[in-house]
């Protein structure tokens, strides 16, 4: 089983979402398209891009380093909310994490739902809010709960994976209350929230990360 995740693996992550996100920008634009600038597969590409080519120049030595780093570089190059969002995330994340070289379960699990209240405090959104709060809230509760039940990581992401795909898809009905999408009103409903649909990718990703160092 594994017991942690090295600043390796947590590359290895990064990359994984960003071929992700690259993959699914079509579709991620063409959420957005329906209830929001139509930017957000462009955006979250460009970033993750920008990520990776700051990664390839160097590895910082420390999961601190290595998250800060990301969330810095998201804020710089994403336009629109996902980039403070994204990476308020990571920064948060790094911080909670502190000068360390990896990770166990425990410490993953903490260092997101840090990520997660950063997101938050920065975006002051709820459940139904249709953000991507409705897939990263669950995941992370997912994972916590994963985590106390003594799952090993690999275990403990999968199960995170699921419920941010199952908060995803519980947007589709929902009137969007905050972002661009509230000013459509009831017409917002029927549509899957973009920002949920990058979030799972991001769990999918870490679960196929952990997965893969095993």
């Amino acid at each position: 089983m594994m017991a942690s995740v090295d600043t390796a693996a947590l590359v290895d992550w990064i990359h994984r979402f960003r071929d992700a996100v690259t993959a699914k920008r079509d579709w991620l634009t063409e959420l957005d398209s329906a209830i929001g600038d139509a930017d957000h597969g462009a955006n979250m590409a460009r970033g993750m891009d920008a990520v990776v080519a700051k990664l390839e120049a160097g590895t910082p030595a420390t999961v601190d380093e290595l998250l800060k780093g990301v969330g810095m570089t998201l804020v710089s190059s994403v336009g629109g909310a996902s980039g403070p969002l994204y990476g308020t995330l990571f920064l948060r994340m790094g911080m909670a994490a502190g000068p360390v070289t990896e990770l166990d379960a425990t410490a993953l699990a903490a260092s997101l739902r840090a990520g997660l209240d950063g997101i938050v405090a920065r975006g002051k959104a709820e459940a139904g809010d249709k953000t991507m709060f409705d897939a990263m809230a669950p995941a992370v509760d997912a994972l916590d709960a994963a985590v106390a039940r003594g799952a090993d990581l690999a275990a403990a992401t999968v199960a995170a994976a699921q419920a941010a795909a199952v908060g995803r898809d519980a947007t589709l009905p929902l009137v969007a209350r905050k972002g661009r999408a509230s000013y459509l009103g009831e017409r917002s409903a029927g549509h899957l929230d973009p920002g949920s649909a990058s979030t799972t990718l991001l769990f999918e990703t870490l679960a196929q990360a952990t997965a893969e160092s095993s």
